[in-house]
């Protein structure tokens, strides 16, 4: 298993890399919106939706990412708004954390709310995504918001297994800790101010640097929490099999759903 998962790695990580640096904006914006509705479809099973709902999800995300797409110019106008507005519709899914309990079956209530977040998650995190690329040297700002995530796991799965002591969510997560939490923040502050400083070459003030940084990973471990509760509800192990070894869009993405708005109002509002 370790080895499926480190050889499907060394696929995704330069598949990623390419998908950023490479293409024009507008491309950009069309192709991460392939494996976004594919997060979507498999957001279904985690709602505990019926095939013919699920198609229903489907139908109605490509829609409103392809008015997005259309009226890009008109979106790009009020980004703050829209980006604000992400920020606050993933503070009011967060809250799901505070009230999970352990053996919460799946009824009419959790469809329907499964079915608002999966609209909100992905819708959010495209624009989040798609603004930040389009911006001046946006392809190093967006590839610095994957590195401040991709650095914050590793620093919190080291940190967490050395000193971790102090469970985060031990109902949702058992083996997250807040020694974790904290070596991730770290570890992604210093990442990042290595990007922005010794590679890429961005301006952006230390301040705020910091704040993006610690906001960005303490959400995206809100993400990851928010898809595990849906998981467990429903009994699922993974939320796909795209990725041998990792699982679906949602379990290797799904802490840039939720970290990508608050990273681009933070850019946009302090650097």
């Amino acid at each position: 298993m370790l080895k499926t998962r480190i050889l499907t790695a060394l696929v995704i990580v330069p598949a990623t890399i390419a998908l950023v640096f490479l293409p024009p904006s507008w491309l950009f914006r069309l192709i991460i919106a392939l494996p976004l509705l594919m997060g979507c479809w498999e957001f279904r099973r985690l709602a505990g939706l019926s095939t013919a709902s699920g198609w229903v999800l489907l139908s109605l995300q490509t829609i409103i990412l392809g008015l997005m797409l259309y009226f890009w110019p008109a979106a790009d106008m009020q980004a703050l708004t829209i980006l604000a507005a992400g920020c606050l519709a993933w503070l009011i899914m967060l809250t799901r954390l505070a009230f999970f309990k352990e053996g919460e079956q799946v009824n009419s209530n959790y469809r329907r709310l499964g079915f608002l977040f999966a609209l909100g998650a992905v819708t959010f995190c495209w624009f989040s995504l798609s603004w930040l690329h389009e911006q001046l040297h946006g392809r190093y700002i967006v590839f610095l918001l994957l590195l401040i995530i991709w650095a914050s796991d590793v620093g919190a799965y080291f940190s967490g297994k050395q000193f971790g002591k102090h469970k985060l969510a031990p109902v949702i997560s058992p083996k997250k800790t807040w020694e974790g939490v904290y070596g991730g923040i770290a570890l992604a502050i210093a990442a990042a101010f290595l990007w922005t400083s010794l590679v890429a070459g961005l301006s952006i003030p230390a301040f705020a640097l910091v704040i993006m940084t610690a906001l960005t990973t303490l959400t995206s471990v809100g993400g990851d929490l928010f898809i595990s509760i849906h998981k467990r509800t429903v009994g699922l192990k993974d939320t796909g099999t795209i990725f041998p070894g990792h699982g679906g869009i949602l379990d290797r993405y799904d802490s840039l759903l939720a970290g990508a708005p608050f990273f681009a109002l933070a850019y946009a509002v302090l650097a």
